[in-house]
């Protein structure tokens, strides 16, 4: 699927014009379509006006239901995983002011019960010290020190016992050098002592672990809900149920291959020494 951020857009009216028509050609009242889909008439009407979006697995019903041929339910099905998937745009999120960011992941956080990580660049702000918070807005406009202060904040979330987190981090993630070689090995210890949260895996992967996959992009997956993909100019959410599921078969490949517990904190402790030497 290529990701064209206005055909991102579009697809989510694209669909419920596409769903709609194909009701009507089937000659079916919305009541009828209801009934043999299982889907409330509430719900079809709400797709229909493009008030809701419906799932991957909404549009398969409504498909068979309607015995939409093979070739059209392919091409519908397409639309329906583009329609779940939502660009969000740096530079956007920069004009609205990037301290609102860390106020949505904050809900997002506060709304997942497992929360899971997978870092191949690097250490993401829920795990940094202050001075590599500071370091990895260098870059970033607006009022930073306000954009740290609300970071910090939410590292409160990792101490809540109702949530689980889990942390993969490669040996790029863990040893880029964004800090002095001294405040670089804080940062790492920082991790060793996260370790010991009961709340808290963290997994590492050491260079050299072999693996049939590349850790090609950041991404977050926040329960069976969504996933949030990060690249240089934005980010990716996907909302399909599909796509959610995919990208934790991924995460569960690379989990395999870290090392946890003792054995982490000692591959951490060995690149801490090298910082400090």
């Amino acid at each position: 699927m290529t990701l064209d951020p206005d055909q991102l857009g579009r697809s989510k009216s694209d669909l419920a014009e596409t769903l709609k028509n194909l009701r009507l050609e089937a000659s079916l009242t919305g009541d009828r379509l209801s009934v043999r889909c299982g889907i409330s008439q509430s719900k079809i009407s709400k797709i229909e006006t493009g008030k809701l979006t419906p799932s991957l697995v909404d549009v398969e019903r409504i498909l068979r239901a309607l015995g939409a041929p093979t070739a059209v339910a392919h091409e519908v099905c397409s639309l329906a995983r583009t329609a779940n998937t939502e660009w969000q745009d740096k530079r956007a999120s920069w004009r609205r002011g990037i301290e609102k960011r860390q106020a949505e992941l904050a809900a997002l956080e506060a709304d997942a019960t497992e929360l899971r990580y997978f870092l191949p660049a690097m250490i993401t702000g829920l795990l940094a010290t202050p001075e590599y918070i500071r370091a990895s807005l260098e870059h970033s406009p607006g009022d930073r020190t306000l954009v740290m202060s609300r970071k910090l904040e939410r590292q409160s979330v990792l101490y809540d016992g109702s949530k689980a987190f889990t942390f993969l981090l490669t040996e790029q993630a863990v040893t880029w050098a964004l800090l002095p070689p001294q405040a670089m090995a804080v940062q790492i210890d920082r991790l060793s002592s996260l370790t010991h949260l009961s709340t808290v895996r963290i997994g590492v992967i050491p260079h050299g672990t072999r693996s049939s996959r590349g850790p090609m992009n950041t991404f977050t997956v926040y329960d069976d809900r969504l996933v949030t993909m990060e690249s240089f100019t934005g980010r990716i959410v996907f909302r399909d149920p599909r796509g959610i599921q995919r990208h934790r078969e991924i995460y569960s490949l690379f989990e395999q291959s870290a090392l946890f517990d003792e054995e982490a904190r000692e591959q951490l402790g060995k690149w801490s020494a090298l910082y400090r030497r």
